[in-house]
Order: structure tokens, then C-alpha cells, then sequence
């Protein structure tokens, strides 16, 4: 069986054997969103890719004593996040997540409320995105995205990415981040609000281009 096809349960039982395509498999899936939230709190690039690296190693380090009591992504993120704030302290350049500066990011920018209901559902569905048929133009659409993420300010970009990237439940990432429930909320919905305007111009773009 390959370590995709894997369960949780199995994916740990590889690990603790020392498994090295389950660790690749991981490795893969996890490093580059490590890398983006590491980045929020520490001064460049290469210091990230430190702390990232110095989280892998804890991770191979503690994979015997994880109990479960969390998911294994949720509990990857928390050891990274405690490193790269130490790592961030130790820089004299970081304070908790709360506390970053929203540089470039406006209260009311990128975040329309009319789109959402109170319990945080789309008012209106917005209209679905039809994957370009052929494989190029789907490579270009997922570059879009991709770019799209990068550019989100710090703090939507770490919230979508933990949520919709890595599939943290909206309680795994307030925990991870130490922010309120609708702290997490209107973060979320500004990242996801931007990304889709981003993909509504580039699919408008394509229309357009075809008419």
C-alpha cells in the first residue's frame, strides 16, 4: 500500500517503523504550507526553511510519544508554530499572531459581509469554477491560485492556508493561532473572498479571450 493510501492510524504505525516513503509522503504534502506559516513569524526565507527543517526533526523525534489526542497535521502545525515563534522571539522580531500588524490588509478590504450568512455559509453560491479541459490551461489555472495565495496578507494567507489547504477545523486553527472564533471567521472569509475574486478575473480573462 502507498503511503497516500494510507489512514491516519496506518500512516503513524509506518512512521513509528521508521517508514521512509510514509515520511517522504508527509514531507511532501506538508512542507511548502509549513514554509508560508513559518514565514509570518520569522525576519527572511531561509530562517523558515530552518525552522521548518528543526519542526521535521521534532516530528521524527516525538512520532513514539503522540498519543492521538490530536490529528497528526494539527499536531505537526502546533510543534512548527512553537518553533518558529521561539525561533521569532529569539529574533526580537515576533509577537502572538493576534498582534500582527495587518499591514496592507484595510478593515473592510477584501471582505464583503453580504456575501455571508451569520453562521458563515455563502449567502448566495457563488458560481462554480469549470476546470479548463485541457492540461495546460489547468496547470495556469492552478499557478493563479497559487499566486493568489502568496500574495494574501500575513494573516488571511496562515488562516486559509491552515483551513483550506491543510484542512484544519476552524477549532484546530483558533487553538493553533490564539484567536477568537470570529477573529478566525473574518480572516478566512477576506482570504477566500480575495482568492475568488482573483479566479473570477482570470476566468473572465479566459472568456473573454475565447469570444
Amino acid at each position: 500500500m502507498t503511503a497516500a493510501a494510507m489512514t491516519e492510524e496506518q500512516l503513524l504505525d509506518a512512521l513509528r517503523g521508521g517508514d521512509e516513503q510514509a515520511f517522504a509522503h508527509l514531507v511532501s504534502r506538508h512542507h511548502a504550507a509549513m514554509l508560508r506559516v513559518a514565514r509570518n513569524y520569522v525576519a527572511c526565507a531561509s530562517v523558515a526553511e530552518e525552522v521548518v527543517q528543526e519542526t521535521w526533526l521534532g516530528v521524527v523525534n516525538g512520532i513514539h510519544s503522540f498519543r492521538g489526542g490530536s490529528s497528526l497535521k494539527t499536531w505537526i502545525f502546533r510543534i512548527l508554530i512553537n518553533r518558529a515563534m521561539s525561533r521569532g522571539k529569539r529574533e526580537k522580531r515576533i509577537v502572538p499572531f493576534s498582534s500582527l500588524a495587518p499591514a496592507g490588509e484595510a478593515e473592510n478590504e477584501g471582505f464583503t459581509p453580504d456575501r455571508f450568512l451569520a453562521d458563515g455559509h455563502w449567502a448566495t453560491v457563488p458560481r462554480p469554477f469549470e476546470a479548463p479541459a485541457d492540461r495546460m490551461a489547468l496547470l495556469e489555472f492552478r499557478a493563479r491560485l497559487r499566486e493568489a495565495l502568496v500574495h494574501l496578507p500575513e494573516r488571511q494567507q496562515v488562516v486559509v492556508t491552515l483551513r483550506d489547504v491543510e484542512g484544519l477545523s476552524s477549532d484546530e486553527v483558533c487553538e493553533l493561532l490564539h484567536i477568537s472564533a470570529e477573529n478566525q471567521r473574518v480572516l478566512l472569509h477576506r482570504g477566500r473572498t480575495r482568492l475568488r475574486q482573483a479566479l473570477e478575473s482570470y476566468e473572465d480573462g479566459e472568456l473573454l479571450a475565447k469570444a
